[in-house]
């Protein structure tokens, strides 16, 4: 077996050598006066017992004095002593009740412990504690393992865990002549004399309250060990934003930091350790959106141990923007989408709403689309922000509301080189590209606008040998057979127009085209 490298206290190797040399002694079948020695060492544990529980005493009332005059910081720690005492006075009466039920399986129900008579029975010990089925002596084992941990989880010094390991240790062992390592309570209670197991149980008492009191010191001292000690007061001012726009609130908090500059916190964020030891976390945007991190200062207290302190915050990027604008420009075209940009720097998206007269204005996605009812009649938009909780109208525009301008007429064609194109007339074409297009198409597509409209109908005008005019009616957008038989007849270099093209467009305006002149190449 590994020698222990726990070192005793003074108290602790007295009292272990005097069990030694009275259990050898005993061993020895020595005379009734070795009995009298274990009942001077009983009354001595007894009386070291009392001592012991009058300073758990006091470091109790230090800890419920200081409870009183500061419940915040001393409340959790003084319900864990209530709790460490109420374990210690459960397994101390347990033991109690254990010493009285050996003394009267020897001299009887009325035998007492003041005044043992069959000192020297070696059965009674053993019956009580030994006894078939669920035994005293294995409750014991298993009140004192649970006590020892809920103990030594309380105390940060290794060496007083060590010791108190020690001291309530129920590991087996093995006695001094016999073959194998035995049960603690067998090894402590079989063949044992009753004052000898009297003398032990009280032993096992001073130790629990020795442990006890271990744990009520340190629970104490812990008060004031996580406390962080600073030597530097600094006042700060933490503002919600640095930019206000008018009529919005100005919020800040203003704020006593107290630091010590000799053992600065290491503040990690988003799982990296920021570089320094002034706390500053900067870095370059690269995105726009509204961005949340989270993180935590882990700090060092007095006792050694260090705690997590978590933080979360958020902060918003936006493009670098300007607004400029054209006042004689100020329009919007009826019956289509007219996209719009609406931002308000300093809001984020999520915080922008806007309506429009005269229309409708819809958000799509960070864009927004303005749609004109009535032609003449000026749109106006409002746009509101939501500043510090409330909705706050930052901007009004108005608006022209005007008809979309006249489409361009063009038939629509195939080049070889297989890409569509159009002609628009007043240069040549193909007779045999004219016999393929199907009719006649309309649009605006001037890169700022590019809106199909529909064609209603037109006029082709031929002239025939003697120059007389032949015109050719289409109710609809496509030639007809007597316009595609007129077509056939046409030579290299002649020409022919179409005119009174009637087209309409999305907002619902029907309107004449200028013509359109066809060469026949």
């Amino acid at each position: 077996m590994a020698e222990s490298v726990v070192r005793l206290s003074p108290r602790q190797k007295m009292i272990n050598l005097m069990y030694i040399v009275l259990t050898a002694m005993l061993a020895l079948n020595v005379s009734s006066d070795v009995l009298d020695g274990f009942e001077q060492v009983e009354d001595g544990l007894a009386r070291t017992n009392a001592n012991v529980g009058r300073r758990n005493d006091a470091i109790f009332a230090q800890l419920e004095s200081f409870t009183a005059q500061n419940p915040e910081k001393g409340t959790p720690w003084l319900k864990k002593a209530v709790q460490v005492r109420a374990d210690a006075d459960g397994l101390y009466q347990l033991i109690d009740s254990l010493k009285l039920a050996i003394v009267r399986q020897a001299d009887g129900k009325n035998g007492s412990l003041d005044n043992i008579n069959r000192r020297d029975d070696l059965d009674a010990a053993a019956i009580v504690m030994l006894g078939p089925g669920d035994t005293n002596g294995k409750h014991l084992r298993s009140a004192i393992e649970e006590y020892r941990a809920q103990v030594t989880s309380l105390i940060p010094d290794s060496t007083k865990r060590a010791s108190i390991d020690e001291s309530l240790s129920t590991a087996p062992y093995r006695r001094s002549g016999t073959v194998q390592d035995q049960l603690w309570e067998e090894a402590k209670f079989e063949n044992q004399p009753v004052v000898a197991a009297v003398t032990l149980l009280t032993k096992l008492q001073n130790d629990v309250r020795f442990a006890e009191g271990e744990a009520l010191g340190n629970l104490l001292a812990a008060v004031d060990a996580g406390d962080v000690r600073v030597n530097e007061l600094n006042a700060f001012v933490i503002p919600q934003s640095r930019m206000v726009m008018r009529g919005g609130k100005y919020s800040a908090s203003i704020v006593l930091a107290a630091v010590d500059t000799t053992a600065r916190p290491d503040i990690f964020v988003g799982g990296k350790k920021l570089p320094g030891d002034n706390g500053l976390y900067e870095f370059n945007t690269s995105s726009t959106g509204t961005f949340d991190y989270s993180g935590y200062i882990e700090v060092t207290h007095g006792d050694g141990t260090s705690t997590r302190h978590p933080f979360q915050s958020s902060y918003t990027v936006m493009e670098p923007t300007a607004t400029v604008s054209a006042t004689m420009m100020n329009v919007l075209y009826a019956g289509i989408n007219n996209p719009m940009s609406i931002s308000v720097p300093g809001v984020p998206m999520s915080g922008v709403s806007a309506t429009m007269t005269n229309g409708s204005l819809t958000r799509q996605g960070d864009t927004w689309i303005a749609r004109p009812a009535k032609v003449g009649e000026n749109a106006t938009i409002t746009v509101t922000a939501n500043i510090d909780g409330r909705p706050q109208t930052v901007a009004t525009s108005t608006f022209r509301v005007r008809k979309l301008p006249d489409p361009t007429a063009f038939l629509s064609f195939t080049a070889p080189n297989g890409t569509k194109d159009r002609y628009k007339g007043g240069k040549p074409i193909a007779k045999s590209v004219l016999a393929n297009i199907p009719g006649i198409e309309a649009a605006i597509d001037d890169d700022m606008l590019n809106i199909d409209f529909q064609v209603l109908g037109f006029e082709t005008v031929f002239f025939d040998q003697m120059g007389n005019a032949i015109p050719e009616v289409s109710q609809s957008a496509s030639f007809t057979q007597r316009q595609r038989d007129q077509f056939k007849r046409l030579s290299r270099g002649k020409r022919f127009y179409i005119s009174r093209i009637r087209a309409k467009g999305p907002d619902g305006i029907e309107r004449v085209l200028s013509p359109m002149e066809v060469i026949v190449n």
